[in-house]
């Protein structure tokens, strides 16, 4: 049974509604001292001196806590001690970006929950109690719909969402007595550490999906489904031993490869199907339906053309790690061209099904590869000349279907088991944010003598 309170009254915040009759409702402003992060780059962040938190740590790594002594942090010079100490953090203070891509993040924060000082980086704003509250309750509240609400009714933005100190200061903020504080603080700590464990649980369990997913192409597209078949060298290390039957090839003697169209930002947004890098990216069967659009000629749908069969790889990025992703097409996309962050292969007639394809070229082995091979000096870059080295194993064509066809069932198989635990995912976050709004807004009695 959920226990309430006796008597509510009406905030007088539309986002939050009725809260006991006891609660206080306070401006913001009038809670927190205010001040910014170091105006400094990731240019000035060294592996010693002082700890120090940036606005990507607080979207991407940690947010709502952190903690030095668990987390891992850059440094600063420990000069800054002396230069801007304003913008040193203590225990309970809080840390808000200043800056989101998308409307979720805006209000997304840190608390620093250790006695050892961090230092704030830059696109950061530093709230600091003038009154001796929980600093643990503010930090669920601030992270409860109702207070985000608030936050994300006021920012503007079309790329870049802004959280000023203006916006933090007009909100509003509800205080309990300390005891209801504490209380409510402690039964979060709690409820959404057991609530954590679980997630924990299974999202360890999605990894071995997917491991288990990565190991079965892996093993279908470099060692075929017969496992007594006579194996042979195939002469490259991290191949090793390939079926007797099977040719070897490189990329190059199977199709010609090319580089996508280049446009200004003024030609994007309008005009014919363009299928673009996070297409490929995100997915081993290029998308039916392309959501980009660029201005294109006949001549550039015809020389940048995305057809049935062909392969597309990803071509620079930051890191090594995320070039060479592949993506098929399945079924040719009218007038359509492609980026030219991506590489398309299109193969001979004959050599290659699109089916198995859509795995031989997108299997996690072939990451060796590429990685063994790239030069990074700021960006990783993967040229045709590269690509066209990269080994293909082919089987019959026949083969080929077999296997896309075992690697089909096999794969919807684990997709499924997938789906089900990310849907046990979602649910136990759902519950999450729902039992903390219902908690801090007094929905729910957590203090039996209250």
């Amino acid at each position: 049974m959920i226990n309430k309170y006796e008597k509510y009254k009406d905030s007088g915040i539309e986002w939050i509604g009725k809260i006991p009759e006891h609660w206080n409702v306070r401006r913001f402003a009038f809670q927190f001292d205010f001040s910014r992060g170091l105006p400094i780059t990731k240019q000035d962040l060294k592996d010693n001196g002082i700890p120090c938190i940036n606005y990507g740590e607080i979207h991407s790594k940690y947010g709502f806590e952190i903690n030095p002594e668990k987390h891992v942090l850059k440094y600063v010079d420990v000069d800054y001690l002396s230069s801007s100490e304003k913008s040193l953090l203590k225990r309970g203070d809080f840390v808000f970006a200043d800056t989101s891509e998308d409307i979720e993040g805006s209000g997304n924060f840190s608390c620093l929950n250790s006695d050892t000082p961090i230092f704030a980086g830059y696109h950061t704003i530093i709230v600091r109690q003038k009154n001796n509250n929980n600093y643990r309750y503010l930090a669920y509240f601030f992270d409860s719909l109702e207070y985000r609400n608030q936050i994300r009714s006021e920012v503007s933005g079309i790329k870049v969402f802004s959280v000023t100190q203006a916006i933090l200061k007009t909100s509003n903020v509800l205080l309990p007595s300390i005891i209801e504080q504490t209380a409510i603080a402690n039964y979060l700590d709690r409820k959404t550490e057991e609530i954590d464990e679980l997630i924990a649980d299974k999202m360890r369990l999605l990894e071995l999906y997917e491991e288990e997913k990565r190991a079965i192409i892996n093993q279908a597209v470099t060692k075929g489904l017969n496992p007594d078949v006579t194996m042979k060298e195939s002469g490259i290390e991290w191949l090793g031993k390939i079926p007797v039957h099977w040719d070897i090839k490189r990329l190059r003697y199977l199709g010609q490869c090319q580089n996508g169209i280049s446009k200004g930002a003024e030609y994007f947004g309008h005009g014919y199907p363009f299928l673009s890098y996070s297409d490929v990216y995100r997915n081993e069967e290029v998308p039916r339906v392309l959501l980009g659009s660029v201005e294109s000629n006949e001549k550039e749908q015809l020389s940048y053309s995305v057809e049935e069969g062909d392969v597309f790889f990803t071509r620079t990025s930051e890191t090594a790690e995320e070039i060479g992703i592949a993506a098929t097409c399945m079924d040719s996309i009218k007038k359509a061209v492609f980026a030219g962050f991506l590489i398309r292969f299109r193969p001979n007639d004959g050599k290659l099904s699109k089916f198995y394809s859509k795995y031989y070229f997108r299997a996690s082995i072939h990451r060796r590869f590429f990685v063994k091979e790239m030069n990074v000096v700021t960006r990783a870059s993967l040229s045709q000349e590269l690509l066209k080295r990269f080994p293909v194993l082919l089987p019959s064509l026949e083969e080929q279907n077999v296997i896309a066809d075992y690697l089909d069932e096999e794969c919807n198989r684990i997709d499924a088991q997938i789906k089900r635990t990310q849907k046990l995912i979602d649910l136990l976050s759902e519950y999450r944010t729902a039992l903390i709004s219902e908690v801090v807004t007094g929905k729910i009695k957590v203090v039996e003598d209250i």
